[in-house]
C-alpha cells in the first residue's frame, strides 16, 4: 500500500452525522451579521421586522438546538477524496447514508425523501443522500454537508444561452428568475450561479458556489465585479425579505465558472433560502 492513508468509513459516517447536526441548528459564522447589516439599510418597516425575525429564529435555533426550518432538507454531500487515501469498511455510499439516517433519527429532524419521484413513498430515513465526489491530491478526505429545502430547490433553473449572448442579457435572465421566484425560495437569497461547463456541471457548480464561504470574494476580479453587479441589481427588484418588499432580496451572489464547448453557454441558478445550511470537515 506504500504511503497510502487508511480511513475507516465508520469515521466518515460519524463525521457526516456531526455535520448534519451543525448545519441543522446553526448557519455559518457571518450570516446573522449580514442580516443585521441589511436591517440597518432597510427603510421599509415590514422588511426591517422580517429581517429581525430571521435573526431571532437563527438565535433560538442555535441556542436551543432546534432546526432552523421545519423543512430539514435533502442532504447533499460533497466528498473530496485524496488520491493517497484508502477507504476501508462498508462502502462509502452505505457509510454516508448511515451517517445521515442516524443523525436524522437522533436529532428528530423531519424526513423528506421519497423513494420514487412518482409513487412518492417516504423512505422514513431522509436517505438516500445525494453524493458528489471528486478525486484530489493528498491523503485527506474533505466532507461538506449541504441541507437544501424543497421550496428553494424548486426555484432552481438552467438556461442554455448562445455563446454570443451579452453579459447584460445574462444579468437580465438572473434578475427575471429571482423576481419570478418571489417569496417562494424564502429570501434574502444566497444565489449560486454556475456558468459554463455542460448542463449538468453548471447545475452542480451553482450548488458548489454557495459553499464557497460567507463573505468571500471571487478570486478573479472580473467575476468578483460581476457578482457585485448582480447583487446590486437584485436588491433593486423590490422583492425583499420573504417577498414583503424592500432592498434586501439577496444576501450574496457566488459565481462558479467552468470551461465549456465553443457552441454552448449554460447558466444555472441555485437559489438558497435565508437559512444557509452547510458545514465542512476535513478527515
Amino acid at each position: 500500500m506504500g504511503n497510502r492513508r487508511l480511513i475507516p468509513t465508520e469515521i466518515v459516517a460519524g463525521a457526516v452525522g456531526e455535520l448534519v447536526e451543525r448545519a441543522s441548528f446553526a448557519m455559518p459564522p457571518g450570516v446573522e451579521e449580514i442580516y443585521e447589516a441589511m436591517r440597518g439599510r432597510e427603510r421599509f418597516e415590514m422588511a426591517r421586522h422580517t429581517l429581525g425575525v430571521i435573526v431571532e429564529n437563527a438565535s433560538i435555533a442555535r441556542k436551543e438546538r432546534l432546526p432552523l426550518c421545519q423543512d430539514c432538507g435533502a442532504t447533499i454531500v460533497f466528498c473530496d477524496i485524496g488520491q493517497d487515501v484508502s477507504l476501508e469498511g462498508e462502502s462509502l455510499r452505505d457509510a454516508l447514508d448511515r451517517g445521515v439516517l442516524e443523525a436524522y433519527e437522533r436529532l428528530y429532524l423531519r424526513k423528506s425523501i421519497v423513494a420514487d419521484p412518482l409513487t412518492r413513498a417516504n423512505t422514513g430515513t431522509n436517505t438516500p443522500c445525494f453524493i458528489h465526489t471528486d478525486i484530489v491530491s493528498g491523503d485527506r478526505v474533505g466532507i461538506t454537508v449541504y441541507l437544501k429545502g424543497g421550496g428553494s430547490e424548486n426555484m432552481s433553473c438552467l438556461r442554455m444561452f448562445r455563446p454570443t449572448v451579452s453579459i447584460d442579457e445574462i444579468m437580465d435572465y438572473i434578475t427575471e428568475r429571482v423576481v419570478e421566484a418571489g417569496p417562494n425560495p424564502c429570501p434574502p437569497l444566497f444565489l449560486g450561479v454556475g456558468i459554463g461547463g455542460t448542463a449538468d456541471l453548471a447545475m452542480l457548480n451553482a450548488k458548489r458556489a454557495v459553499l464557497r464561504g460567507v463573505g468571500s470574494v471571487h478570486p478573479d476580479p472580473f467575476y468578483a465585479g460581476l457578482e457585485s453587479r448582480i447583487l446590486e441589481r437584485l436588491n433593486k427588484t423590490g422583492v425583499g425579505p420573504l417577498g414583503f418588499g424592500g432592498v434586501s432580496t439577496a444576501a450574496a451572489v457566488y459565481i462558479e465558472a467552468a470551461p465549456t464547448h465553443i457552441a454552448t453557454l449554460p447558466v444555472a441558478l441555485n437559489l438558497n433560502c435565508h437559512s444557509l445550511r452547510y458545514a465542512k470537515r476535513v478527515l
